[in-house]
């Protein structure tokens, strides 16, 4: 019998550039429409940039703009303060 092995998703972080499964990294969505949300079920329309769940990396994250620049729109702090508080350490 031949076990069909499940593929794990593979996500890159914006900030560190490593690749996580996807369950290790947050989704941040952009619509066309310039409007940012955290994406918690990852399925959320518009453009997403994964973000590992790390304060500092959320810190990075927000002075380098690395969001902005993926998600092509402008990421407003209560976004970063909502990761911060999902954020694990």
């Amino acid at each position: 019998m031949n076990q069909k092995v499940k593929k794990v998703p593979l996500r890159t972080c914006v900030v560190t550039k490593e690749v996580l499964p996807k369950k290790a990294l947050i989704r941040i969505a952009a619509t066309k429409e310039g409007v940012v949300s955290i994406d918690i079920n990852g399925k959320a329309p518009g453009r997403g940039a994964y973000l590992k769940l790390a304060k500092d990396v959320i810190i990075l994250a927000k002075k380098s703009k690395a969001l902005d620049r993926k998600l092509e729109a402008t990421v407003p702090d209560e976004i970063y303060e909502e990761l911060m508080k999902l954020a694990h350490e």
